[in-house]
């Protein structure tokens, strides 16, 4: 299958979800980088038309701490608490049929690339505006400082993936386009096991902000049984899952603090980008 071929955003609905349920998809290209199959699609419905990115389950890999679900449903779950959260983090994502069966379906972020998130830098302190990751391995004879920027939407985002047990926040994962940021790639998350591993750990051991713990409380709120984002959920993770969720949202209020590495696994992906 040849490479995705760029094509404009064009009309996007004013719901784009809807458009991402009921919109015809037509496959472009094949996204050969990712360890599963990602397929770079439009996506048209009553003369609108928008990029988009297709993940069916059939082109996913097994993986043994994930014997649950389907990636594709993972994806959307965390779009479904990004979404209750109001800080729309993950972009519109829906579960639907494709031209390769049951899949994810989510709008395309064309990155502008024009905002640095991360850096290596020489020195053992970061500068102003940055937050220190970690001393990481340039090349045999050197290290550098990984850093990643003091900002207010990473922060919230590492909140979002402390909620979801988010496994592979890489720096790949995050995109900005018109001063908003979106992480994607959110098929490892939401294990019973806590299975946090993030470049976004700047923040570890500090006080939550205020924002935050609001946020919390209502996802507290969203997740009682009976509630709609409890009852989205229940099609989309395992009944331990969600209850592990719950557990994790309990006690990021209870300590106030973003959580700090075990010392039991890797805190970091590999790779890190």
């Amino acid at each position: 299958m040849p490479a995705p071929e760029r094509i404009p955003p064009g009309r996007v609905t004013t719901d784009p979800v809807a458009l991402l349920t009921h919109g015809e998809l037509t496959v472009r290209g094949q996204i050969r980088e990712a360890s599963n199959a990602v397929l770079y699609c439009t996506v048209s419905h009553e003369g609108a038309e928008a990029p988009c990115v297709y993940k069916p389950v059939a082109g996913e890999r097994p993986l043994w701490d994930f014997p649950d679900g389907t990636l594709a449903r993972r994806e959307v779950a965390a779009y479904e608490v990004s979404r209750t959260t109001g800080w729309d983090l993950v972009p519109p994502t829906v579960l639907r049929d494709g031209p390769y069966g049951e899949g994810m379906c989510q709008l395309w972020i064309e990155d502008s690339g024009d905002e640095a998130l991360l850096a290596l830098v020489d020195g053992d302190e970061p500068e102003d505006g940055w937050k220190a990751v970690g001393r990481a391995q340039v090349d045999e004879d050197r290290t550098a400082l990984l850093v990643h920027a003091d900002d207010a939407r990473l922060r919230r985002l590492a909140v979002l993936d402390a909620v979801i047990n988010n496994g592979d926040r890489k720096g790949g994962h995050l995109l900005t386009a018109g001063g908003r940021l979106y992480g994607i790639d959110h098929g490892v998350t939401f294990n019973a096991d806590d299975k946090l591993r993030t470049l976004l750990w700047g923040w570890a051991g500090e006080p939550l902000t205020g924002e935050a713990a609001e946020v919390l409380r209502g996802l507290k709120d969203a997740l009682k049984e009976g509630a709609a984002l409890a009852e989205r959920l229940a099609a989309l993770i395992t009944a331990a899952e969600t209850e592990a969720l719950r557990a994790r949202v309990a006690a990021l209020l209870e300590s106030g603090r973003h959580p700090e590495p075990s010392g039991e696994w890797p805190a970091i992906p590999w790779p890190p980008v």
